[in-house]
């Protein structure tokens, strides 16, 4: 009954126009009535009226939808008529409306157009939602209605759907601690209430620490390498922060930042490495102690409800089950992932010594802020592939219209209107009206693609409004990455990865603008985390299929399409560093088992945070230097903030289903409709309206088999 969300400074002038809205008067709002949350948005799809939402409505908003749906539930829970499903289940699922339109909004603007005052609101509210959920879900009349309900279910003539649904509830009930009595329930509800507090402080000084780590550059030859646009958009950045005449490296989220990729002065390399990995390790963004007491809580709340650990607790609802199915898939994987890395180690070794000696300088050992460098400088070498030669032919506009709406509409008969009056919360925002194959309106997607301080890093999608016939609500949906914006003038030009990330978070939204079941639980992206990443991965695909590159392929100023020989060699490079890739990634999931597969007892003090993610990675086998995790703990948001807490294995698991679907699209014809049709009636349509593990099969003929995935990332000679 939580809500879902996917995955995680100084505030912009489009932050500040929100935060002031129209009338320019932030501290003193009209009634509730007409509080803009208080009645469905009359606007098309029921999009949120931006323009006019002032930071001032949320909190009356949420306190006015706390009440109403506690309201509506003890009307539920004490119906004196026996349980049904309709007057019980049924009926949870229409409660809430006013507290579910306030918090799809807050939480997706929160997220990627944040102030000062929302990041208050967000602090107060933490506790106190948690707190509003534990009371339904742990109320003990409503959970004897569930549970009888659960009991005869096998007599209440469900269909399939409703089955599931029905399911979901007291599964999630169970969960949440509805057996438990007494003290022990006090206790769950103290410590829901401080793990909800701990995961908004942890964003917010990722938020903070991100940002204040950015880079300052004084001199302009310092930035040797980086394109003519790239140093304008440093400028730009500096600017910004009132840096006049100097320039800015903002931080993403990863460890690896992509800018090493082409700066040749190596001093700043290291700084921009080291200021992105010591992130929220000291000062008043430390996140040290708050990992330390997540971990501690977690645990001691995973023993409260009967399980060993927080990952047996998090995985016994989730496709893999176990840890040890979890360790199982890592152990196919991770031998060839670090045996590809350290072969690409040596090769750049080899290129660095030979560079010293051509240049009659000192060799120096490889360095996790000059892998990126030279790897690039042996891919280009290998398959004579320049970035700065390939930039253009990716510019922003052409790659989401002629590459991932082409892709849409070619699998699923989709197109796209882009509408321009209706109101968004930030001028970069865009809006498209998606129309299904016979033409008939299917959703809204909205892109929000640069880079902000005030908006969290990575890239992700969210949904405002969830698709269901139960209430008569089609999709809004929304994709954001962190792209540098170009200078005024200037086109945003993409790296291959950029292009592959928007086709990635494209995967979501189609799982989410796709989706046609009849309730809202069961709708879209809400099914197991080891499985909501299988439709973006198997989207990926299509960012690299020679017939979809091609019709978006072309260069920005002539129009002229790549020519087919670097076509050739982008799409032979991808495989290119897939030891890099692969290592970092498993030795982030292995650190996230490991924290939430100890007990209370065994949490470390917060000085000791880094010693136990070495350690971690030391008994795995994945403690090599070069190649450091894709996140180390102090801004590994996805586990501490983002719900993916001993679940971060999840892209590996759906990645497994993702490229068996691709070779199953290969071996039946590629990009087809009626390819795209089957797998949007077997899979993308369903939601979580049958178990997923039975959604894929149904669609892939048979149980997942890691051979692709291996053959996909170029690991299979290595396995």
């Amino acid at each position: 009954m939580k809500p879902f969300f996917l995955p995680i400074c100084a505030m912009t002038v489009a932050a500040a126009a929100l935060a002031d809205g129209p009338s320019g008067n932030n501290t003193a709002r009209t009634p509730m009535a007409e509080n803009p949350f208080a009645q469905a948005s009359t606007l098309a799809y029921e999009l949120p009226p931006f323009d006019r939402i002032h930071d001032a409505d949320f909190m009356p908003a949420y306190e006015a939808g706390m009440t109403e749906e506690l309201r509506e539930v003890a009307t539920i829970a004490h119906d004196p008529r026996p349980p049904s499903f309709d007057n019980t289940i049924v009926a949870l699922e229409r409660s809430g409306e006013t507290l579910r339109r306030v918090d799809n909004t807050f939480a997706r603007l929160n997220a990627c157009n944040t102030n000062a005052r929302m990041q208050e609101v967000d602090s107060q509210m933490a506790p106190r939602l948690t707190a509003h959920a534990d009371a339904i879900e742990l109320d003990p009349a409503l959970w004897t209605r569930v549970n009888a309900l659960y009991a005869r279910r096998a007599s209440l003539g469900l269909d399939p759907e409703q089955s599931q649904l029905l399911a979901r509830y007291h599964t999630e009930m169970v969960r949440a601690g509805a057996r438990l009595t007494g003290a022990r329930q006090t206790r769950l509800r103290a410590l829901n209430q401080r793990i909800a507090t701990l995961s908004t402080r942890f964003k917010q000084n990722v938020l903070k620490a991100t940002a204040d780590s950015a880079v300052v550059i004084e001199d302009a030859s310092e930035l040797r390498g980086l394109s003519p646009g790239q140093v304008g958009a440093a400028a730009q950045a500096a600017a910004a922060r009132g840096l006049e005449g100097k320039w800015l490296i903002t931080l993403r989220n990863t460890t690896n930042q992509p800018v090493l990729a082409q700066l040749s002065n190596r001093a700043l390399r290291e700084r921009i490495y080291k200021a992105s990995a010591n992130r929220d390790m000291s000062g008043a963004a430390d996140n040290r102690e708050v990992v330390v007491e997540l971990v501690r809580l977690r645990a001691e709340r995973a023993a409260l409800l009967g399980y060993p650990n927080h990952a047996a607790y998090q995985l016994a609802d989730e496709s893999a089950g176990t840890s040890q199915a979890v360790q199982a898939m890592i152990s196919q994987v991770a031998p060839a992932a670090m045996a590809r890395a350290r072969e690409e180690a040596a090769d750049i070794q080899k290129l660095i010594d030979t560079q010293a000696v051509a240049d009659g300088t000192t060799a120096f050992e490889l360095q996790p802020w000059d892998w990126s460098f030279y790897a690039e400088q042996v891919r280009a070498r290998r398959y004579d592939f320049d970035q700065t030669a390939v930039a253009p032919y990716f510019e922003l506009d052409h790659v989401l219209r002629d590459g991932v709406f082409y892709a849409a509409n070619q699998l699923y008969g989709l197109t796209f209107k882009e509408r321009h009056d209706l109101p968004v919360y930030q001028g970069d925002v865009r809006v498209f009206e998606v129309f299904d194959a016979d033409g008939a309106p299917l959703a809204l997607f909205l892109t929000d693609y640069f880079a902000r301080d005030n908006k969290q890093g990575g890239a992700w999608m969210a949904s405002y409004v969830a698709q269901s016939r139960l209430r008569g609500q089609k999709p809004v949906v929304a994709n954001h990455l962190n792209i540098p914006k170009p200078p005024p003038g200037q086109p945003a030009l993409l790296t291959f990865e950029e292009v592959t990330t928007m086709f990635h978070e494209f995967g979501h939204a189609l799982h989410g603008m796709l989706s046609d079941v009849n309730y809202p639980k069961l709708s879209g992206t809400q099914v197991p985390r080891d499985f909501v990443e299988y439709p973006s991965q198997y989207n990926e695909m299509w960012a690299r299929d020679p017939g979809v590159v091609a019709h978006y392929a072309h260069h920005y100023q002539t129009g002229a399409p790549m020519p087919q020989a670097l076509l050739a060699n982008v799409l032979r490079a991808q495989n290119f560093n897939q030891g890099y890739a692969t290592t970092e990634y498993i030795a982030a999931a292995q650190v996230d088992q490991s924290w939430h597969l100890i007990k209370a007892a065994d949490a470390p003090r917060p000085d000791g945070v880094a010693a136990f993610e070495e350690a971690a990675l030391r008994r795995s086998g994945l403690d090599y230097a070069p190649v450091p995790p894709r996140y180390h703990s102090s801004y590994f948001s996805h586990i501490f903030q983002g719900g993916y807490s001993a679940g971060y294995y999840a892209y590996l698991w759906s990645e497994v289903l993702a490229r068996d679907t691709g070779e199953w699209f290969h071996t039946h014809g590629g990009l087809t409709r009626s390819n795209g049709d089957f797998l949007r009636k077997q899979v993308l349509s369903r939601g979580r309206s049958q178990d997923p593990r039975v959604l894929f099969r149904n669609f892939y003929g048979g149980e997942p088999d890691i051979g692709p995935l291996l053959e996909y990332r170029g690991l299979a000679a290595a396995h």
